[in-house]
């Protein structure tokens, strides 16, 4: 069976939970991603923030993305799937929450994401098949 770390691009990197959403579209841009994990000051994983939450959360409802931060839009309780953990597991997790990205954490850290995209570089069709139809059902693809 293969584990997770097999799987995850190991070059993320967190958005911290005291920065801005001007600071996180930046780092979307620089790192050529559309979401990033939102760590606290502490650290931890506080949730994730996507490049959509900026646009629909911020910018649309008129409010200035330099003056609202990270943590506001932490809601909910994040999901994640330990650096060990059986691929198999992190679809489960995907398929059941319906997100396309999990934050990776070994040691209380995070060490990487993986993606739908980075499990169908790498997975059976047949299972890819299976967690795209169920991620699809809530964003309508």
């Amino acid at each position: 069976m293969s584990a997770v770390r097999e799987f995850m691009t190991t070059d993320a990197r967190c958005i911290r939970e005291s920065e801005s959403l001007t600071d996180a579209a930046r780092m979307m841009l620089d790192l050529d991603c559309g979401s990033l994990p939102i760590c606290g000051d502490d650290g931890k994983l506080m949730g994730m923030i996507t490049d959509r939450d900026i646009v629909i959360k911020c910018v649309a409802t008129g409010r200035d993305p330099g003056q609202v931060m990270a943590r506001d839009l932490a809601s909910g309780k994040p999901y994640w799937i330990d650096a060990d953990a059986n691929v198999d597991a992190a679809i489960d997790m995907m398929e059941k929450h319906q997100v396309r990205r999990l934050p990776v954490i070994a040691d209380h850290k995070l060490v990487g994401i993986i993606s739908q995209g980075d499990i169908a570089r790498n997975y059976s069709e047949q299972r890819v098949g299976e967690l795209v139809e169920h991620i699809s059902e809530r964003h309508g693809m």
